[in-house]
């Protein structure tokens, strides 16, 4: 029984500080450690690389979006990183030649980090900025992100992530967002952050040219080169990135594995960064962020194991048992029973649910030795 009552307790403080108090921890330590950003109106020589693979749908309109981008145009290079497309997105970047924007081939299709890596080599700008297709991009983002580069302890810059309906206008972001974008703000003012946008994020030159892997996501592997740099990543609430969101939600929950999949990757091969002695902050941010993050579901599932066996104890655990059965219900009610999600405390019950299947999945992906490295870009 005291086992049991052990695991149960044990499981339930750890999505519990997962979740809330990771972030209230956060906000103690803001009260007596504060790192702000210093900015200012600077205009370094900036390279602007978008990665693309088989993107002729979308090509065109985002090209014309980053030459709307109000930037010294003397200072600004624009590549396009293409990950050895075979549609016609090679061709229709390089229509736009005569107006400034440079193609970058790879000869084959190696992934996402590969084709960035051709341009991180081929760019001549002291700050890296890197978009994804999909993303666009006010006419101000560029001269509002790399004013954070004033600061000499910054080495990477994230966006701040908003969606838009289909027919192009802002919608109410989902609560999952609104959290990490709070979550990130926290983490800026107390050291640094964790992960980046990687629809919009920046970079030194040097924090990229120094370790930049062809096999490890990109924004999360920035921020650890940052730090094992003596920087550090923070986020910047004037720098915005509009995107759709995946109407196909058998593709979104898709998504959400592969990004957890080469989430744990990166984790794994930087576990020199957990060292407390090294790393304190960021050694516990990087834990409490990620990895108790991805201990969540296995967390849920030992709760709701070990609470079944206390049912019989005590009315108090049954009590509680009978929670834990209404929550996964109401769950499960929302995925299979889509007119429920129109109730918000059933959307987010659905919604965490299929976050932690999802990461479920990828740690059994992980384990059987599956890694990402090839990608399809999500269509919105």
């Amino acid at each position: 029984m005291l086992f049991g009552e052990i695991v149960f307790w044990g499981s339930v403080a750890l999505i519990a500080y997962a979740y809330v108090g990771y972030p209230l921890a956060l906000g103690v330590v803001s009260l007596v450690r504060t790192r702000r950003v210093e900015k200012a109106d600077v205009s370094p020589s900036v390279t602007f690389i978008i990665a693309a693979y088989n993107e002729e749908g979308r090509i065109a309109e985002k090209l014309e979006n980053t030459l709307k981008l109000i930037y010294p145009r003397e200072k600004l290079e624009i590549l396009v990183a293409s990950d050895c497309s075979s549609d016609r997105t090679d061709e229709i970047v390089r229509s736009f030649g005569d107006r400034g924007i440079q193609l970058v081939r790879a000869s084959a299709r190696r992934g996402k980090e590969a084709a960035q890596k051709l341009a991180v080599e081929a760019a001549k700008g002291e700050i890296l900025v890197f978009s994804d297709v999909a993303t666009i991009l006010p006419e101000e983002a560029v001269s509002n992100i790399v004013k954070n580069f004033h600061d000499p302890t910054v080495g990477c810059v994230s966006s701040v992530d908003r969606f838009v309906d289909q027919d192009g206008q802002v919608s109410g972001e989902g609560a999952y967002v609104r959290y990490e974008m709070f979550l990130r703000s926290l983490e800026t003012r107390v050291n640094s952050l964790v992960g980046l946008s990687g629809s919009f994020f920046a970079a030194r030159k040097e924090v990229c040219k120094g370790e930049w892997s062809d096999d490890l996501q990109s924004d999360f592997n920035t921020v650890l080169n940052s730090m094992r740099m003596g920087l550090r990543g923070v986020a910047d609430p004037d720098s915005i990135g509009y995107y759709k969101d995946i109407a196909d939600e058998r593709k979104e929950y898709d998504r959400k594995v592969r990004t957890v999949l080469r989430g744990i990757s990166v984790f794994m091969r930087s576990l020199s960064l957990v060292h407390p002695l090294r790393h304190s902050v960021f050694a516990w941010q990087l834990l409490s962020h990620k990895l108790c993050r991805w201990l969540v579901p296995f967390a849920m599932m030992a709760a709701f194991v070990s609470n079944a066996l206390l049912a019989f104890s005590s009315r108090w655990y049954a009590m509680l048992f009978l929670i834990q059965v209404l929550f996964y219900s109401v769950a499960l009610g929302g995925l299979f029973w889509k007119p429920l999600l129109r109730l918000p405390i059933i959307k987010l019950s659905s919604f965490f649910l299929l976050v932690n299947a999802a990461i479920v999945q990828a740690w059994v992906r992980y384990w059987s030795g599956e890694r990402l490295i090839t990608w399809e870009p999500s269509k919105r």
